[in-house]
């Protein structure tokens, strides 16, 4: 087998996992507070305490994985054209 043929295959089943991935889970932890819904803060004494809400996640702790969003975004497309 030729290597950009390989390479070519490899890189579709990463696709392919990827979209799998998406379409089972849709919801992945949120980067910016690791899922907790809130960034940590420390007070003066060096406890951990729970802060203001997460901007990123609106305090829920879970994000849209990228690729769900645009298999949403095609769906829709798809659905407004063929009506």
């Amino acid at each position: 087998m030729a290597l950009p043929a390989l390479a070519s295959l490899l890189a579709f089943a990463a696709l392919a996992g990827y979209g799998l991935l998406c379409a089972l889970s849709p919801f992945g932890t949120c980067r910016r507070c690791n899922g907790h819904g809130t960034r940590l803060r420390t007070t003066r004494t060096g406890r951990i305490r729970p802060g203001k809400p997460c901007r990123r996640c609106r305090g829920r702790g879970r994000r849209v994985r990228l690729g769900h969003r645009a298999l949403t975004g095609a769906r829709t497309l798809h659905r407004n054209g063929t009506r």
